[in-house]
């Protein structure tokens, strides 16, 4: 029997979202003009969302004998070992590459694709990947 690995935002980092979203509020209310009041909010509701969803969305990634489950805003979607392919994709953007694990669930006509990053993760998608080839049936 394989162990429950799983995988989820780094905690710090939903942390300081949380903060960053409270002092964002606090400048909002206290905005001098309608107009700073505007911008300060529409940034405050930007921070508010990612600390939310680094929230709800944990554990991101868990991985068992049946297979792997990735929990998304829409709730956990178990994809069975023998219906996902697993691969890193590099990526080089602005002079930065950036590696992402991709899982590509099949089943019969119906497809889904989910992207993972390093801050999905809370840790490098290379590792992850050689986690669940090793994990894998």
């Amino acid at each position: 029997m394989t162990p429950h690995r799983s995988w989820s935002p780094r905690p710090a980092a939903v942390a300081l979202a949380w903060v960053l979203a409270a002092v964002a509020l606090v400048l909002t209310v206290l905005g001098p003009d309608a107009a700073t009041r505007l911008l300060m909010g529409t940034g405050t509701a930007l921070v508010l969302g990612m600390a939310a969803y680094g929230t709800f969305v944990r554990p991101r990634l868990t991985v068992d004998d049946t297979g792997l489950t990735v929990r998304t805003l829409t709730g956990p979607r178990h994809l069975p070992w023998h219906e996902v392919h697993v691969k890193l994709v590099h990526t080089r953007r602005l002079g930065r590459e950036v590696t992402t694990l991709e899982l590509d669930w099949h089943r019969g006509d119906d497809e889904q694709l989910y992207v993972l990053t390093p801050t999905d993760l809370g840790a490098d998608p290379r590792d992850v990947a050689d986690v669940l080839h090793a994990l894998r049936p």
